[in-house]
């Protein structure tokens, strides 16, 4: 991998702090608000087509159930190593069911989430199919949500659960991710935290105040209204997007281009992709991007450091297909591999 020579001498000369950042993971406390997802991966052998139908006959091999959305963000961080209260609704179904299990095996606290009886589980089926000689690929997604937004009752919960735990942890974090568990007053309790973090899809201004902000570029060129082309014009999105949010970060992800952080006061910084070269699926890597970063703020980490460690997190978790996450294990090895391509 080539690296631009100054980042790549910063690396080196912040390799020994990184380490020590990443051993520091499991002292973080961290609560997490999101839209919880259930993310179920069905697959098949194709047997013929339907004479009911021009479609595919599958025959059925395997059901995988992980958690999506902003249960992919809750399991990243307990992957990682760091104490997890997680906050959000669930159904009152079998898909609740699973994903409660999931989250609660995985050492997470549910105590903040709670059961909507009027909307389902948020749950998104991909279906896949392959002959006797070829790949799996997907076939069709199957999504079960409600556009409806929860009880008046329900978000009171979520609000005061929040308000409750917010000085009790270092960090809070809002998944958004469209599906109606953050309404203005659960934003509003998490803005209560001392450090609120953003992954939100749309509606940026929604969150104004909060610490930090993660865009992706796509995300980002909603928020501001214009294509983000070149040098300038991300300069001046980031300017945009703090009139915006009022945010003392903003970390814009750029896929292959790598991630660029800036601050309130006018710094700017670029860090390289880690990995171009083995990208399979960034399917979560967002999530996994705001994990590596929070918990290396709570470790001490400047913003830097912690944009670093995000965007080590996300190079491992792309290579692999499917909603993923990593751990502190494969990130130390990562960074061990990457430093020792630097002095190869």
């Amino acid at each position: 991998m080539v690296l631009d020579q100054n980042f790549a001498d910063l690396l080196r000369a912040s390799s020994h702090r990184l380490f020590s950042l990443m051993e520091r993971f499991n002292e973080a406390r961290v609560l997490i608000i999101g839209d919880l997802t259930l993310d179920e991966f069905l697959t098949g052998s194709v047997e013929r087509v339907s004479r009911e139908a021009p479609v595919l006959i599958l025959r059925h091999e395997t059901t995988k159930q992980v958690p999506g959305g902003g249960a992919n963000a809750v399991y990243n961080f307990a992957r990682l190593g760091a104490q997890v209260l997680a906050v959000g609704l669930l159904g009152k179904d079998e898909q609740g069911k699973a994903l409660r299990n999931l989250l609660e095996v995985a050492g997470i606290n549910t105590d903040g989430v709670f059961l909507d009886p009027h909307r389902p589980t948020v749950t998104k089926t991909r279906i896949s199919g392959h002959s006797r000689q070829s790949v799996t690929q997907q076939i069709v997604r199957v999504d079960r949500k409600s556009d409806e937004l929860p009880d008046l009752d329900l978000q009171l919960q979520l609000a005061q659960y929040i308000k409750e735990q917010a000085s009790s942890v270092d960090a809070v974090i809002c998944s958004d991710y469209g599906d109606g568990t953050l309404t203005q007053r659960v934003i509003s309790a998490a803005l209560s935290a001392s450090r609120t973090i953003v992954d939100a899809q749309k509606h940026l201004e929604r969150y104004s105040g909060a610490m930090l902000f993660t865009p992706n570029l796509p995300e980002a060129e909603l928020a501001v209204g214009y294509s983000i082309t070149d040098d300038q014009s991300l300069t001046r999105a980031a300017s945009d997007l703090f009139r915006l949010t009022q945010a003392r970060y903003v970390l814009i992800t750029r896929g292959e281009q790598g991630m660029s952080l800036f601050d309130c006061d006018g710094g700017e910084f670029h860090i390289p992709a880690f990995n171009r070269t083995e990208v399979f699926d960034v399917t979560g890597a967002g999530d996994t991007v705001v994990a590596g970063l929070t918990l290396g703020l709570a470790a001490g980490a400047s913003v830097w450091e912690g944009a670093v460690l995000g965007n080590l997190a996300a190079s491992i978790v792309v290579r692999q297909f499917g909603t993923t996450t990593t751990t502190v294990q494969e990130m130390r090895a990562a960074l061990s591999a990457l430093l020792d391509d630097l002095d190869y």
